[in-house]
């Protein structure tokens, strides 16, 4: 069985700075001749102490909504967010949250609902969410618990919930896939009446009736929109080739741009550029492998033009601290690629916080998004203990911040800190393991055009263009 602690925060172990101060001029890791990855300048030491807060002048810390009842067991971890209209919608590992945040400073729960299932991965769709589930269950409703039978005997997959009424979301139908649900990714299809959900998930599991050998692909599942409970899997398309002990086959993530027919899928090896005009049969445009720097290949986001691509490297499975003096600036560090003709990916550079953190923080390159400033490519990403770090790649050799938020250690040895970052509508919105919700703001010359963007619904797998 899946360990709840390391594979719960990400499916798979492996092995292996100042409030105020100046922001450094270039801290990741640059692209020297010929397109090889240079060394990176040191990084500063130090950090707020437990129970303090720093961040960049240019950040401010607008709110945060501490856990609650029933999400204040010692491991209800607070995962990822989706937004709609006012409304986001925060994973946990027992259900999930919808706030009211059409004052963002004011944030303001509307409902709670407990369903516990490790990681409850979360996107939201009209009057659809939809929860990824990794833990064998007895049954696909709310009111199962753990499965206490043999090896991969449980439930896991995919729940859907109507969310017309946001105060009382009510579970509709669950649909089974292979190895669980990890993750999943919103695709909308060709006919608007239905949407795909890509499910990414680990695997294979020793004498697992339900994830056996070998795992190379992930699955597809359509959703009609109006008719939820026919949910079901239509294809799983292979997409890691043959497995092996080094590599192991699945994937993690799945970022998708619709409008662009591309995916950037992150497979603990590996890293894929497909082709996903054809929503249920994907093709295999490139495979990449960074075996000298990267350990598990965890998420993806594309720049607005499509032509570069960030993938992150969990090293470590978010459960160590890699952020650390004794781990080189370009392990457990985001990557930037270009992608050349639309058709392939070149490695460009490494970008790590500039902060090293205490031995005991947990912290490594998690969740981001894309801030909507034209003409530039600022993305806003997840650290764990690391915090929020808002950095700009549009130079893809020489990616550099330009802002952050972080919070003082916990404990030694508890877990915690930003799961995942994304910017909505002007504010960034952080879900923090331990502590809740947190909502940032960015003023900065740099960022402030981002401001003018408005969206309707943000799932931070399936991306959008704006106006450049």
């Amino acid at each position: 069985m899946r360990s709840t602690v390391v594979l719960g925060l990400t499916a798979l172990l492996l092995a292996a700075g100042c409030a105020a101060g100046p922001e450094p001029a270039e801290h990741a890791r640059s692209a020297g001749p010929g397109g090889s990855p240079a060394a990176s300048p040191a990084r500063t030491s130090g950090g707020p102490a437990a129970g303090d807060v720093a961040h960049s002048p240019n950040v401010t810390h607008v709110a945060n909504v501490p856990p609650a009842a029933p999400f204040d067991r010692p491991e209800s971890w607070g995962t990822d967010l989706a937004f709609q209209g006012d409304h986001a919608f925060a994973g946990n590992y027992d259900g999930f949250t919808v706030y009211d945040i059409a004052d963002p400073e004011k944030p303001a729960v509307v409902s709670r609902v407990l369903c516990p299932g490790a990681q409850n991965d979360v996107s939201v769709h009209g009057n659809l969410l939809f929860l990824s589930v990794d833990s064998p269950r007895r049954g696909p409703r709310c009111d199962t618990d753990r499965s206490a039978t043999r090896v991969g005997e449980g439930w896991e997959g995919i729940r859907i919930f109507d969310i017309t009424d946001k105060a009382r979301p009510v579970f509709v139908s669950a649909v089974r896939t292979e190895c669980g649900s990890h993750t999943h990714t919103l695709v909308p299809g060709n006919d608007p009446g239905t949407v795909y959900l890509y499910v990414s998930s680990p695997g294979p599991e020793p004498d697992s009736r339900t994830c056996p050998a070998p795992h190379d692909r992930f699955s597809v599942v359509e959703v009609p929109v109006g008719r939820p409970a026919a949910a079901k899997v239509v294809a799983r398309p292979r997409i890691s080739g043959a497995e092996d002990v080094d590599h192991p086959a699945g994937c993690h993530d799945i970022t998708v741009y619709p409008e662009k027919d591309l995916a950037a899928a992150a497979c603990f090896g590996d890293g894929f550029l497909l082709d996903i005009s054809d929503r249920v049969r994907p093709k295999v445009l490139q495979r990449v492998r960074d075996e000298k720097n990267f350990a598990l290949w965890h998420s993806a986001t594309f720049d607005n033009a499509a032509d570069k691509v960030v993938f992150g490297d969990e090293l470590g499975g978010g459960t160590v601290a890699t952020c650390d003096a004794g781990t080189p600036a370009n392990r457990g560090a985001a990557a930037v690629y270009d992608v050349v003709g639309g058709r392939s990916l070149r490695l460009r550079s490494y970008f790590k916080i500039p902060r090293e953190q205490r031995p005991g923080e947990n912290c490594v390159v998690h969740n981001g998004s894309l801030l909507p400033v034209p003409g530039r490519d600022v993305m806003v990403q997840s650290w764990y203990q690391g915090g929020v770090s808002i950095w700009d790649f549009t130079d893809a050799a020489r990616p550099r911040e330009i802002g952050f938020f972080e919070r003082g250690p916990l404990d030694d040895g508890q877990v915690g800190g930003s799961w995942s970052a994304y910017y909505y509508n002007g504010h960034i919105y952080s879900s923090d393991m331990t502590r809740g919700l947190d909502v940032l703001r960015v003023d900065d010359p740099l960022t402030d055009p981002a401001r003018k963007v408005r969206l309707a619904e943000l799932n931070a797998q399936t991306q959008v263009s704006y106006a450049e």
